[in-house]
């Protein structure tokens, strides 16, 4: 994968209008492997999917057993041993490893993922009640990461090695280089405690709640039930909840595609089509966005696969910080509490996702450019 990074990062773009040296290859290439090289290379991505949940699930599940089942975990010191004893015999804990191991996996099969210790709530019900929340904040953070990243990258390449460019490359070294619960903390500091601007916490208010109760079919995502319901203060209040938990954890990966953008758009405005566009007068600005930008963004939507799974991981600091109640919240609220039922429920729930989101980010970009097929 890095090789073909590499090369759509450097080779000319299918519609650049030049005559460079690589395009005839693109062009043979599409024609060697057409629609079924295509067919082939998703089928085949969408099956490594299995092994790699199923080499999770495996880890996850033996890891979670390392100190004792779930139960001794969670409730150990508040039942007696008796209590503790029968409450093991009931989940089938008193079974060998291998046979609990064996109907986990069966019971992931029917949709069964367990159910909690401390609250007595079906691991489903959780993945499902909260999945939403943190899909839509890793939504918001890939489209703050995009709308900082790719503006910046460009003018950063266009003002190669002058203050400008220093600048922002100093702004992005300081973007994924900074914790994200520590941005959070300043975030609401200054815009919340400090300027009174944006709420301190959670995903909506109380009002709001109220509101969003009232809407039939209502969807994991309060912005597109805001939508569907079309009153403008219910669509600002679930905005202003969403604006720093978004900031916060789309800053480190809009640092990263700063840095990504700058040094491909550089490459691509040293190629020789350019040049030669650049000879017959087309503005620069022109040359940026026409030529070299697509180039510079093909390398940003492969990566952007394991960005979401940086994302995720960040998700849990960002939720805990700002109470967004997702799935990273309720990770650590069922860590702290030694639920470890949860805890496996939750993990697998987020490995799925990171599966499903490289392997759409690999369909993305071998339908943009066939070269990044194997």
């Amino acid at each position: 994968m890095t090789a073909d990074l590499t090369r759509s990062a450097t080779d000319e773009p299918a519609d650049a209008g030049g005559a460079g040296p690589s395009a005839p290859s693109a062009t043979a290439g599409r024609g060697r492997r057409g629609g079924g090289g295509l067919g082939r290379y998703i089928l085949t991505r969408f099956l490594l999917i299995i092994p790699t949940v199923l080499i999770l699930m495996t880890v996850v599940f033996f890891l979670m057993r390392i100190t004792g089942d779930p139960i001794t975990a969670a409730l150990g010191g508040r039942l007696t041993p008796d209590q503790l004893a029968q409450r093991r015999a009931e989940a089938g804990y008193d079974r060998p490893l291998i046979i609990q191991y064996l109907d986990y996996l069966w019971g992931v099969v029917r949709g069964d993922f367990g159910t909690t210790y401390t609250d007595r709530t079906p691991v489903a019900k959780i993945l499902t009640e909260y999945g939403g929340a943190t899909a839509e904040l890793v939504i918001y953070a890939v489209v703050v990461a995009l709308v900082i990243g790719v503006p910046l990258g460009m003018l950063a390449a266009r003002a190669r090695d002058r203050w400008g460019d220093l600048a922002l490359r100093v702004l992005a070294i300081l973007g994924y280089a900074t914790p994200v619960f520590f941005v959070g903390l300043l975030l609401k500091l200054v815009f919340s405690v400090g300027l009174g601007w944006l709420p301190v916490a959670g995903r909506i208010s109380s009002r709001g709640e109220l509101t969003m109760g009232k809407i039939l079919n209502p969807t994991p995502f309060y912005l597109l039930d805001a939508i569907r319901l079309g009153d403008a203060s219910l669509l600002w209040d679930v905005v202003s909840h969403a604006i720093l938990p978004a900031i916060a954890l789309g800053l480190l990966t809009g640092g990263i595609f700063l840095r990504l953008v700058r040094t491909n758009m550089i490459g691509t405005l040293e190629m020789p089509y350019v040049d030669s566009a650049r000879s017959r007068g087309v503005r620069e600005s022109r040359l940026t966005t026409r030529h070299a930008l697509r180039p510079a963004l093909i390398p940003i939507i492969t990566v952007m696969g394991m960005q979401i799974a940086m994302m995720l991981g960040g998700a849990v600091l960002t939720e805990t910080t700002f109470e967004w109640k997702g799935l990273g919240y309720m990770l650590a609220e069922y860590m702290t509490a030694r639920d470890y039922v949860a805890v496996q429920g939750i993990v697998m729930m987020l490995a799925v996702i990171v599966a499903i989101s490289n392997f759409l980010v690999d369909v993305i970009a071998a339908l943009i450019d066939p070269r990044v097929r194997y």
